[in-house]
């Protein structure tokens, strides 16, 4: 099932940086693929996301690739993380404080260096854009988006085949779950695999998608 189900998504309309916002659905469950990562004879699956808004998917995809602020994208702070530990950079403590609530901007303003925050920013987002690529499946209800999400994720984590290269960014990662698993993940690892009857699902929504 795992190869029949990178084969799908490998079949399916590529988009990567800068992708044309028009051609994205509004509604649906993204899937990354990351430079020379490779799984069952394709591109291996890294990342499987999704949405909970409605019509929310552009917005979604446009905080991993272009705004620059990791507490809005665990999937960037995910990668300043590896980045930062593989550099060894003290710094990985400050970047994983979380800025959004006002009073802990207020509490740490004067600790974190916010030029070096930027930089930091700065690439992941050149690192977002130039390793990675992505797919769409169209789901228009939340319910059936964060189902199949979940089950996806999990039927990945779950194949002892889709291992990382040696060199994957990931396995500088201090989240354990991210590299045992291979998946710029930590939730939803390990769960309920697809069905048959789930594959069914999938391919129904794919119907009009494949090339």
């Amino acid at each position: 099932m795992i190869k029949k189900i990178h084969n799908i998504f490998n079949r399916l309309q590529r988009f990567s940086f800068p992708f044309p916002e028009e051609s994205i659905p509004l509604n649906g469950i993204y899937v990354l693929f990351e430079k020379d990562e490779k799984g069952h004879g394709f591109d291996r699956i890294v990342r499987i996301g999704t949405h909970t808004g409605n019509n929310q998917l552009r917005s979604r995809l446009k905080q991993h690739f272009i705004l620059e602020n990791k507490d809005r994208s665990i999937f960037r702070k995910n990668i300043g993380r590896a980045l930062l530990n593989r550099a060894g950079d003290s710094f990985l403590q400050n970047w994983e404080i979380d800025l959004t609530p006002r009073k802990k901007k207020e509490r740490y303003a004067d600790q974190i260096d916010l030029e070096k925050q930027s930089e930091i920013e700065k690439r992941v987002t050149h690192y977002i854009q130039r390793a990675f690529t992505f797919v769409i499946v169209e789901v228009p209800d939340k319910e059936s988006r964060l189902s199949l999400e979940s089950k996806l994720i999990s039927t990945v984590s779950l194949c002892n085949d889709c291992r990382p290269s040696k060199k994957w960014l990931g396995l500088f990662s201090p989240k354990n779950k991210i590299k045992e698993s291979g998946l710029w993940l930590v939730n939803e690892l390990y769960k309920k695999p697809l069905s048959g009857t789930d594959i069914n699902t999938l391919e129904s929504f794919l119907k009009n998608q494949v090339c």
